[in-house]
């Protein structure tokens, strides 16, 4: 299933901007592989469900892994990187329908007259 989320031209643009797994000589549980945990974030983040929903069926692994890859790669910059290729793969290809795109602002009294 991690396949049909993330299809391997996307994967081949996400996968050099993932860090290198460090491993863990204690061993413990085996760690889910970074296209799958990406696969299960897609699916959350796509149908709206929570987390902790997201069905193993799907062979994600648990909402909790994906949803702490998650958090991780957005700690250490790494989501924005993602969401930035992502974009100028998309621009380029010109999938990208730009009026569709909603701009939203913040109005705020200016105390002092605006100088």
């Amino acid at each position: 299933m991690a396949g049909a989320l993330v299809p391997d031209p996307l994967w081949n643009l996400i996968e050099p901007l993932l860090p290198i797994p460090s491993p863990k000589p204690q061993g413990g549980r085996p760690r889910l592989t970074d296209r799958t945990c990406l696969a299960g974030i897609i699916f959350v983040l796509r149908s709206g469900i929570p987390w902790r929903m997201l069905p193993q069926k799907l062979g994600c692994g648990s909402g909790m892994s994906c949803w702490r890859r998650l958090r991780d790669w957005q700690q250490e910059g790494i989501w924005d990187l993602i969401h930035f290729a992502l974009l100028d793969w998309l621009s380029r290809d010109g999938q990208i329908d730009w009026s569709r795109a909603v701009v939203d602002s913040c109005s705020v009294r200016a105390v002092f007259g605006g100088c």
